[in-house]
């Protein structure tokens, strides 16, 4: 059976305005590439050898654009939302979902290995797995340490504090779809809610390599410079 990847590209891109105003995310240029594009050649290198996209707004752009997928040797179709369905509502459209499958934002650049994430959450049994990065976020202020008498008790000049964060990549059992209600938007933030109040388990693979999410005005920028001098550890092909 072939390896399936759902790529969630629905969303506004309301971060990325104006921009975002004439193209969906998932079409904002890397270097040569639409950034989904990099994404399909990454899984279509790495086995996989179905693609859903989950799509939304502006989605005949995007499926003018993928097509079927021929060009880069990888099935391509198409689940379209009628409404937004938040970041896990889209896979209940799904109908035929294999026991583990891939689910990712259609907007993230970076050299996981997703052969090895795929196989090492199918090896053991997994129920969900998520891909997780360390982020570093600096406040611009200095802090101040207050006490209850309103006298200063400490002081830290722009503090750095270090965060783990979601990289929008996941690895998903099928069972997890019936956790899913009928109708209605079902985002990450409450399938992992809902996970954590049924007490069942939820992998977190800490990744250490290159990750951006483009859907942040920042990062974009910082992909766009460094995009092609680091081309070939995004693309082998």
């Amino acid at each position: 059976m072939k390896r399936r990847a759902v790529i969630l590209a629905g969303g506004k891109g309301a971060r990325l305005r104006p921009y975002t105003v004439v193209l969906p995310k998932p079409l904002m240029p890397i270097g040569d590439f639409p950034i989904l594009e990099v994404v399909i050649r990454q899984l279509a290198g790495q086995g996989f050898g179905r693609i859903t996209i989950a799509v939304n707004h502006q989605a005949e752009l995007i499926k003018a654009f993928f097509g079927d997928g021929a060009k880069w040797a990888v099935e391509i179709d198409y689940s379209f939302e009628q409404e937004p369905l938040g970041t896990i509502g889209p896979l209940r459209l799904i109908r035929d979902l294999p026991d583990d499958f891939l689910v990712m934002n259609g907007d993230v650049l970076t050299d996981l290995d997703y052969d090895r994430f795929f196989r090492e959450h199918a090896d053991n049994k997994r129920l969900f797995t998520i891909s997780s990065h360390r982020r570093e976020h600096q406040v611009d202020y200095g802090v101040l340490q207050v006490g209850e008498d309103r006298r200063l008790r400490g002081f830290q000049e722009k503090p750095t504090t270090s965060y783990e964060v979601s990289m929008g990549i996941y690895m998903a059992s099928k069972a997890v779809l019936g956790l899913l209600p009928a109708a209605g938007p079902y985002g990450f933030d409450h399938l992992m809610l809902d996970l954590l109040r049924a007490g069942k388990p939820v992998e977190v693979k800490r990744f250490d390599g290159y990750w951006l999410d483009i859907g942040r005005p920042d990062d974009y920028i910082r992909a766009i410079e460094e995009f092609d001098s680091m081309k070939a550890r995004f693309l082998h092909d």
